[in-house]
C-alpha cells in the first residue's frame, strides 16, 4: 500500500483569492439568514401568543439591534450574490436564443426590488 503525500491544509485558503473569499462569505451569511427566519418566527409566535410587549422589549435591546442589523446586511449580501448566480445555474432559451446573463440577473433583481417595495408599502402605510 502506497501513501500519497498530502500537504497540510491552510485554514485561510480562501483569503488568497477574491472569488473564494466571496464564496465563503456568502456561505457564512447563511447563518444570519437562518437567524432572520428564527427572529421572524419568534415575532409571529409573540403576536399569536399575546406576548408582543415582551418580544418588543427583547428586540429593543442594543445587542439584539446589532445582531439584526448585521443579519440585514448579511441577508442583502446573500440575496444579491444568490441572484447573481442564477444565470450560471439555469440556461434560459427563447425560440433557440439563449437569454443573456444580464437579462436574467436584471429580472431577478427587479423582481426582488418590486416585491420588497410592495411589502414595505403594506407594512409602512398608515392605518
Amino acid at each position: 500500500m502506497t501513501t500519497t503525500y498530502r500537504p497540510p491544509r491552510d485554514s485561510l485558503w480562501f483569503v488568497r483569492t477574491r472569488r473564494y473569499t466571496l464564496f465563503v462569505l456568502r456561505e457564512l451569511t447563511s447563518v444570519f439568514v437562518a437567524w432572520s427566519i428564527v427572529f421572524a418566527l419568534m415575532f409571529a409566535d409573540a403576536v399569536r401568543g399575546g406576548s408582543l410587549p415582551e418580544f418588543a422589549a427583547l428586540a429593543a435591546r442594543p445587542w439584539m439591534i446589532v445582531i439584526n442589523v448585521l443579519a440585514l446586511v448579511a441577508t442583502v449580501f446573500h440575496t444579491i450574490t444568490f441572484l447573481n448566480l442564477a444565470p450560471k445555474a439555469m440556461v434560459v432559451r427563447l425560440d433557440g436564443w439563449r437569454v443573456p446573463a444580464w437579462m436574467i440577473q436584471g429580472g431577478n433583481h427587479s423582481a426582488w426590488v418590486a416585491i420588497s417595495l410592495l411589502i414595505a408599502y403594506f407594512i409602512l402605510r398608515s392605518p
